[in-house]
């Protein structure tokens, strides 16, 4: 026997091209293994901005990075870059994420969670804008019917994420080119 040290490998670096995360974005959840697409829309389902993100990120960690890329054309001046109000589900009800649109001007229109303490009353909470947030899903669900999207063939982040980027803009195509 030799009493030589044992030399460990050092894990080899991928060559990932900019942008791409180390998991490809490809993690568990409870729908099984796959990636999340974080989507902003307006009112009338037009997507705004997407991100892509592993299966088993929770979705209000995204809110603000997405929130980011919202660019509205105004008929003058320039963009806007914040929506007037945010209709989530209950998993966007977290101080951080109702501080932080407070801090932007952005009208929160999310209900509260069981866990949470009941809300003071000095804000109602707007019963007929949230109705309203089926539009996202409709367009979520409208995305998934791209077959790229939906069964994500692609193995890097970036080209997945492009895909879906490539589906909103056939939908704005499509709206343009509609009589």
């Amino acid at each position: 026997m030799s009493a030589r040290p044992v030399r460990r490998r050092e894990p080899r670096k991928k060559n990932l091209p900019p942008g791409e995360p180390a998991d490809h974005a490809l993690g568990r959840s409870r729908g099984g293994f796959g990636s999340k697409i974080h989507l902003v829309s307006d009112s009338r389902g037009l997507p705004l901005a997407a991100d892509l993100t592993a299966g088993q990120r929770h979705e209000s960690k995204q809110t603000e990075h997405v929130l980011e890329q919202v660019r509205i054309p105004q008929r003058r001046g320039r963009p806007r870059c914040r929506p007037v109000k945010l209709a989530g589900d209950k998993g966007y009800s977290y101080p951080r994420v109702r501080r932080w649109l407070r801090q932007h001007g952005i009208r929160a229109v999310i209900p509260r969670r069981k866990d949470q303490r009941p809300d003071d009353g000095r804000v109602k909470f707007d019963r007929d804008t949230y109705k309203r947030r089926a539009v996202v899903e409709q367009c979520v669900g409208w995305l998934k019917e791209s077959r790229a999207v939906a069964t994500r063939f692609d193995k890097l982040a970036v080209h997945y994420l492009a895909t879906v980027k490539l589906a909103m803009i056939q939908r704005y195509l499509r709206l343009l080119t509609r009589k």
